[in-house]
């Protein structure tokens, strides 16, 4: 069974004492409640937790795409609440890469024109050529011009994970990746998420119910009621069956 190890850096993500409070009428909800976490750059991290203890709450927070009600969230060195929402959005653009279950792709578009829209956000210039580079980095550069319902499942994910990697993100969050897929698809996923964070150093978490998924990342982190209940390594990470097991992490000696 491979072992798989990479090199860390400094912290690329930081929280402490979250809270996020919801009001429902008279009612006043925690969905997240006093998160101390610290995400050094290079790791890959599994996210679990029965529904309701708090991960989509908490990957909103990670994403930028909500705001805490208290504590200090600090991404790449850069304190969250200080951002308006100009910047808070340029930041998601520059430096978060999502990947959903249900892929969230545009339905009457090609696969190339998907993973081009961050680049339209962007004002990036060769946005084509960036777009092919993205879909050959996950297998995909021969189906650029089948829309989504001309493509598989597994193949919509990898579309989408293109289009979460052409802005060349230090950090990709992914909720359910392979929810919707079958096993042996579902690991050549969780293959191309391994090789990224192995050859480019990017920092992936994903939310998982599969704890044969999370078997695959080098650190769990579960939730419960909204509350952090446990960190730890995993004792033995593997390989996805399609990553060479002699590949050496970004930053490792040779």
């Amino acid at each position: 069974m491979a072992v798989l190890s990479a090199a860390q850096g400094r912290p690329l993500i930081e929280l402490h004492g979250i809270c996020k409070t919801y009001q429902m009428g008279a009612l006043q909800v925690r969905a997240v409640c006093d998160i101390d976490l610290e995400i050094a750059q290079g790791e890959l991290t599994a996210i679990m937790g029965p529904s309701g203890s708090g991960k989509s709450t908490l990957m909103n927070i990670l994403g930028c795409l909500d705001r805490p009600t208290a504590g200090e969230y600090v991404l790449a060195g850069r304190r969250i609440a200080h951002l308006d929402d100009d910047a808070l959005a340029e930041l998601r653009n520059r430096t978060i890469g999502f990947v959903f279950q249900s892929y969230n792709l545009l339905p009457r578009t090609s696969a190339i024109e998907n993973v081009e829209v961050p680049l339209i956000y962007a004002g990036a210039r060769q946005r084509r050529a960036r777009a092919l580079e993205a879909l050959e980095s996950v297998g995909l550069a021969e189906r650029a011009h089948h829309k989504p319902n001309e493509l598989s499942g597994g193949e919509q994910q990898r579309v989408a994970i293109a289009r979460a990697l052409v802005n060349d993100p230090s950090l990709i969050l992914a909720d359910e990746p392979t929810g919707n897929l079958d096993t042996r698809t579902g690991l050549e996923i969780i293959g191309i998420f391994q090789r990224l964070n192995l050859e480019r150093g990017i920092t992936i978490l994903y939310v998982t119910h599969d704890q044969e998924i999370a078997d695959y990342t080098r650190r769990i982190i579960r939730l419960r009621d909204g509350r952090l209940e446990s960190d730890e390594p995993v004792a033995e990470p593997i390989l996805a069956p399609s990553v060479p097991a002699d590949l050496q992490p970004v930053g490792s000696p040779a």
